[in-house]
């Protein structure tokens, strides 16, 4: 440990502690969890240095604030990604994308995303709570792993290694706040839908029941060819978008349960995977099929 510590002052509506999850245990009934936008929780690690697999606070809608305790003279690098919170230390703006360092005492900030959903801080030596099952991350379907951060939480810094060279500034895509364009793989069970392209002919709207397990989608609803039909459960991937019986797609997030009963009419491709834990509930969804879908077979 490096005596530093965070006290989390204001957790928001939803903070946790993540990392790059914990993959090989589903043979276990364990999902891999992890970051939800793995793109912004390892940038924000390789701002300060740290190895991709360190753990940051995952802050949902802002509201988040925290105390530094210790460090020396120098101050505890930090940096915050994904959805832009305006984060200050001490009231101060920094960039977001940008490495800041913060003195004992200072208090760091995160107001609500003008654009997306979900922000991360790291901090040099990485979040270095208990690791359960191999992996720092909350699984909010399982609850394996440190629960959710609550007021007068203190998170323990870890030791920082000089083995990745730090960076000043990363320009990065600017977060979708009106239309999110996402490519999907057809299939595997895209023939059990009367029009499976109706997938990517309606204009979806995120639920506001949306969360790590699942982005819920309405708008024009799939139909099944065989309504009666009983599929057996098979495994279930990040990404994969079941249709349960209302026709409503739901696509599947980080804490995804293992197994599913619900048909499969196609999975986001893994470079949009990222995308998607940004959106915002309301907010309109774009499907497009990233290959010509086979014929449906009568």
């Amino acid at each position: 440990m490096s005596g530093v510590t965070l006290e989390v002052l204001r957790p928001g509506p939803l903070a946790l502690v993540e990392d790059l999850g914990r993959p090989g245990l589903s043979h276990l009934g364990v999902t891999r969890s992890g970051a939800a936008d793995r793109r912004a929780h390892t940038l924000a690690n390789r701002l300060v240095a740290n190895p991709d697999d360190r753990a940051t606070v995952e802050v949902t809608m802002g509201g988040f604030s925290a105390r530094v305790h210790g460090g020396n003279g120098e101050g505890v690098a930090i940096a915050v990604t994904g959805a832009d919170t305006d984060p200050a230390v001490n009231g101060v703006p920094f960039g977001t994308n940008s490495i800041h360092f913060a003195h004992d005492g200072e208090v760091i900030s995160l107001g609500a995303p003008r654009a997306g959903l979900r922000s991360y801080l790291a901090v040099r030596g990485g979040i270095e709570v208990e690791a359960v099952l191999g992996s720092r991350s909350y699984d909010v379907m399982s609850a394996i792993g440190p629960m959710p951060l609550k007021r007068g939480d203190v998170l323990p810094v870890g030791e920082h290694t000089d083995d990745f060279p730090e960076l000043d500034q990363a320009p990065v895509a600017t977060i979708a706040d009106d239309v999110l364009e996402v490519k999907v793989v057809p299939g595997p069970r895209d023939d059990w839908f009367v029009d499976p392209d109706v997938l990517v002919r309606t204009n979806w709207q995120v639920t506001n029941h949306s969360d790590r397990v699942g982005i819920r989608l309405v708008g024009m609803p799939l139909d099944y060819r065989s309504p009666d039909r009983q599929l057996p459960s098979e495994g279930a991937t990040r990404g994969a978008i079941q249709v349960p019986p209302n026709g409503f797609p739901v696509i599947l997030g980080p804490d995804h349960p293992v197994t599913g009963g619900y048909p499969v009419i196609g999975v986001v491709v893994d470079e949009d995977i990222d995308k998607i834990a940004q959106a915002r509930p309301g907010q309109t969804v774009r499907l497009h099929w990233s290959r010509p879908r086979r014929p449906s077979r009568d």
